[in-house]
């Protein structure tokens, strides 16, 4: 597949692979899932699992997994050509409507459980320390709600706006961030 490029770029390419690819743990997925979504990103036309494997240099387990994980985070898409009965996959093209995709999707698995989480800590807290509570106990039990509540605030806030960032409106996250510069 590579011998279709000029050698400038394939190791553009390459560089890029490896950028996305170290990037991955930052974003909390693994390099391989990273190295393959960019090497879809970058590519002109569909791939399949082999030309994947080919190119990147990894098992076709590896590409299958990583395959259903981008499928299911919806931003890679399974998809055929006329007259080939093999499975093809593309990315999402435009920027900012893949990472609001992201976005919603590490909102999803991240931030709503640990709300969730931080809601269940506050209640098993209790409201008020017991009536025969000592100073301590009932200072010990403000501090530890105050702080609580102010971290579960501190993230409603994040929740609420990437509720709103992420409307679910093709380009409403770039038509955000105009607006955020307008502000600023």
């Amino acid at each position: 597949m590579s011998d279709i490029h000029t050698p400038a770029l394939a190791h553009a390419r390459r560089e890029f692979i490896d950028l996305w690819g170290q990037m991955a743990n930052h974003w909390g997925i693994n390099r391989t899932m990273a190295q393959i979504h960019a090497l879809l990103m970058v590519s002109h036309e569909p791939l399949t699992a082999e030309q994947l494997m080919e190119e990147l240099q990894i098992s076709r387990g590896n590409v299958s997994m990583n395959l259903r994980d981008l499928v299911n985070w919806g931003i890679v898409r399974r998809t055929s050509l006329p007259g080939d009965r093999r499975d093809f996959f593309t990315t999402e093209t435009d920027v900012w409507s893949m990472f609001q995709i992201i976005l919603r999707e590490r909102k999803k698995r991240e931030l709503d459980p640990l709300l969730t989480r931080l809601e269940e800590c506050l209640a098993l807290g209790g409201k008020k320390p017991e009536a025969g509570a000592t100073a301590q106990e009932k200072a010990a039990h403000e501090a530890y709600v105050k702080r609580v509540s102010e971290l579960r605030d501190f993230f409603n806030t994040f929740h609420r706006l990437f509720s709103a960032l992420l409307d679910n409106q093709p380009g409403s996250l770039a038509k955000a961030v105009k607006m955020l510069d307008k502000l600023v």
